[in-house]
């Protein structure tokens, strides 16, 4: 899809008031009303075939409504939101795994939710490839939501608000699988986070001066870490090892539990750093409390385990020596990655 690259805006005054109007306001606006959607000027490609089901105003609503309605779940307890807290960038703070349904602990860290068109897939594993789709993943998860598509579709048809909503959203006015699931990845697909003051430095804008060590850290991620964390999504969208060490307990196959093969073996999706800070703990199980330990895994901790990254083996040893001072400069810059227009958006906010 191509898609004119402008300044980033976060709100249109219409938008922040037709999301402060009541549901009886809602049909006012035609089911095919265009969503304001705009690109940041200093982001990579669109990865997701946007076009196929672009955002509108009603579905935008829709999507963020069941974002947070525990009734997608078999219970009627866990919601989307429940792992993915907006304060959080939509991940579980301090949580190393999921929870979910009857108070079972899944085996993976809650990833962000953010800038997910600009993904191929999804997951630490890649389960999938759709935004469109990947809503069922957790769905099916029985130790997530428990639940299929048909019982939900049953719950929502109760419901008089979503009746309405439904049929202001979608041109067949149907409350069906398909247009729950795309309600969904049209929310998804607005939760762009672009507006950090590393944005605001790249894109040459107030606010955007960098500090002395935001700069060496800068320079230091660049020459360290970009080759993973690459553009300014800062995820390159690949599968690798980086050298932890294998958990005994969950032998977590990583991307091999997805497609087979074996020299897929222990790699796991490259996560996005965007608001690192507020998403700890780190990996895809979690065993990091901090951007601390992180970088000082990176130095002396990696593991030559099966098919680990060739990117780790550049040293002596494997892995990427840091001194102190350079892993506190790269901190500093991981900092800057920080969005507080993103965490406290309205557009994101449960609304009742």
């Amino acid at each position: 899809m191509k898609m004119k690259k402008i300044k980033f805006l976060i709100l249109s005054c219409f938008v922040f008031l037709f999301f402060s109007c009541n549901n009886d306001d809602y049909q006012e606006i035609p089911a095919d009303y265009p969503f304001d959607l705009v690109i940041p000027s200093n982001f990579p490609d669109v990865l997701q075939d946007v076009d196929n089901n672009y955002p509108t105003e009603n579905g935008v609503a829709l999507g963020r409504k069941l974002f947070y309605d525990a009734r997608l779940s078999r219970d009627n307890t866990i919601s989307c939101a429940f792992c993915h807290e907006q304060q959080n960038a939509f991940t579980h703070h301090g949580h190393d795994f999921s929870h979910g349904i009857d108070n079972l602990i899944g085996t993976r860290n809650t990833p962000a939710v953010q800038n997910m068109i600009f993904q191929s897939e999804y997951f630490y594993d890649g389960a999938s490839n759709s935004i469109q789709m990947l809503s069922i993943v957790p769905i099916h998860n029985p130790v997530e939501m428990d639940e299929n598509l048909s019982n939900i579709i049953a719950k929502l048809k109760q419901d008089s608000q979503y009746v309405r909503m439904f049929k202001g959203a979608f041109e067949n006015e149907e409350i069906t699988s398909a247009n729950l699931l795309n309600a969904l990845a049209q929310f998804m697909t607005v939760m762009i986070s672009a507006d950090s003051k590393y944005d605001k430095y790249v894109r040459n804008e107030t606010g955007g001066s960098l500090t002395s060590q935001e700069l060496q850290g800068l320079a230091l991620f660049q020459n360290h870490c970009a080759s993973c964390h690459s553009t300014d999504i800062f995820t390159d969208n690949s599968f690798r090892n980086n050298g932890l060490p294998i958990n005994p307990n969950l032998n977590d196959l990583g991307r091999e539990t997805v497609t087979g093969f074996p020299e897929d073996r222990y790699k796991f999706k490259v996560p996005s750093l965007r608001n690192v800070e507020l998403t700890a703990p780190y990996m895809h199980d979690g065993r990091f409390g901090s951007l601390e330990s992180v970088l000082n895994f990176y130095s002396n901790g990696v593991q030559n385990t099966q098919n680990l990254d060739p990117l780790m083996q550049q040293h002596q040893t494997p892995g990427i020596p840091l001194t102190q001072e350079e892993k506190e400069a790269i901190i500093s810059f991981l900092k800057t990655l920080t969005d507080e227009k993103f965490i406290n958006n309205p557009l994101f906010y449960h609304q009742t």
